[in-house]
C-alpha cells in the first residue's frame, strides 16, 4: 500500500515558492495585526470581537510556521512536518492575494502592502502556488 507524499515541500524549497509563501506569511500577520481597522468589519463591532479574537489565536501560528519554513531551507526534514499546515498557508495565500486586488482601490490595503511592484508580480503566481501546496502524488 503506497503512502501519499506531499509535493508542496518540493515546491517550497526546490522551485523557490519559500519565498512567496513567506511574504505571503509577513503579509498574513500584519493583516492580523491590523484585522481592527479592516473596511470589512469596522461597521460591525459584534462580529469584529469574533474576528479579533481569531485573529489572535492565528497570529501566534503564522509566526511558528514561518519559523519552521526557515528551519526547513537548512533541513529538508522539517519541510516534512508543514504538511499539518496547509489550511494556514491557504489562508495566509488568499488573504494576500485578495488584498493585492484590493490595494488600488481601498487606503488600508495600500498600506499593508509594503513592495507594490513585488505584491504585483506575486499576484500572477498565487493561483499556481495554491495549487502546489495542496499537491499530493
Amino acid at each position: 500500500m503506497s503512502q501519499k507524499v506531499w509535493l508542496g515541500r518540493i515546491y517550497l524549497k526546490e522551485e523557490g515558492g519559500y519565498e512567496l509563501v513567506l511574504r505571503a506569511l509577513n503579509h498574513y500577520k500584519k493583516r492580523l495585526r491590523n484585522i481592527r481597522n479592516s473596511p470589512e468589519i469596522k461597521d460591525a463591532p459584534m462580529f469584529a470581537q469574533i474576528v479579533e479574537q481569531e485573529a489572535m489565536k492565528a497570529y501566534p501560528l503564522v509566526g511558528t510556521l514561518i519559523k519552521k519554513i526557515s528551519e526547513g531551507l537548512e533541513n529538508s526534514e522539517v519541510l516534512s512536518r508543514l504538511e499539518s499546515d496547509i489550511t494556514l498557508f491557504e489562508k495566509a495565500l488568499s488573504c494576500y492575494q485578495s488584498d493585492i486586488q484590493k490595494m488600488d482601490s481601498d487606503p488600508f490595503y495600500a498600506e499593508l502592502i509594503s513592495d507594490k511592484t513585488v505584491a504585483s508580480a506575486d499576484l500572477l503566481n498565487i493561483t499556481s502556488a495554491l495549487s502546489k501546496i495542496t499537491e499530493f502524488s
